[in-house]
Parts: C-alpha cells; structure tokens; sequence
C-alpha cells in the first residue's frame, strides 16, 4: 500500500463536500471537500505500488482545467488513469451542483 501527496494552487473555493466511486477491484472512490486555503490537497492511497510518476501526470493535467480550493482524498484500488479522470470529473460534478 503506497500513499502520496500532491498541491496544486487553487484560485476559488470549492461549494461543497462530494464523494464518488467505491473502493473494489478495478476501482477507486474520491471525496472531495473544500479546503480552509486557496490550494488543492491530494492524498493518494493506492494498492499498487511504484506509480507515484503516473498518479502525478494525471493529476497534472487534471489541475491544468481545475482551480477549486479542495481537500481530496482518493482510495485506489488498481483504478487506470481513465477511471482516475473520470472518477475526479464526476466528484467536481456532484460538489458543484
């Protein structure tokens, strides 16, 4: 069991707490709350080990479009990179609505 963390900045807060997905073969949950400061926190707890490299390239390009100010946390377990993707679009969808 791997876990990792990430900043990225931040320029609005986020509205509310948001949680998707489940933990299971294949798949990965993500909960999604608003942060005290204007930066986004990542805690990564991962089953698989050695993708620290992998992890950070996704999350790149998912906070080169997302600027909310959140406290992330997402438990792995063997989710792809697409699973990721969608997996954080659908928590930012749910606490924005």
């Amino acid at each position: 069991m791997e876990q990792i963390e990430f900043t990225y900045p931040a320029k609005r807060k986020v509205p509310k707490r948001a949680y998707v997905g489940v933990v299971g073969s294949g798949d990965m949950e993500v909960l999604l709350e608003p942060a005290d400061d204007l930066v986004a926190h990542v805690f990564v707890r991962t089953s698989v080990d050695g993708f620290g490299a992998s992890w950070k390239a996704v999350l790149d390009r998912f906070f080169a479009n997302y600027d909310g100010a959140a406290r992330i946390e997402i438990n792995d377990s063997g989710g792809t990179p697409g699973i990721v993707q969608l997996r954080l679009e659908q928590a930012v969808e749910a606490s924005e609505q």
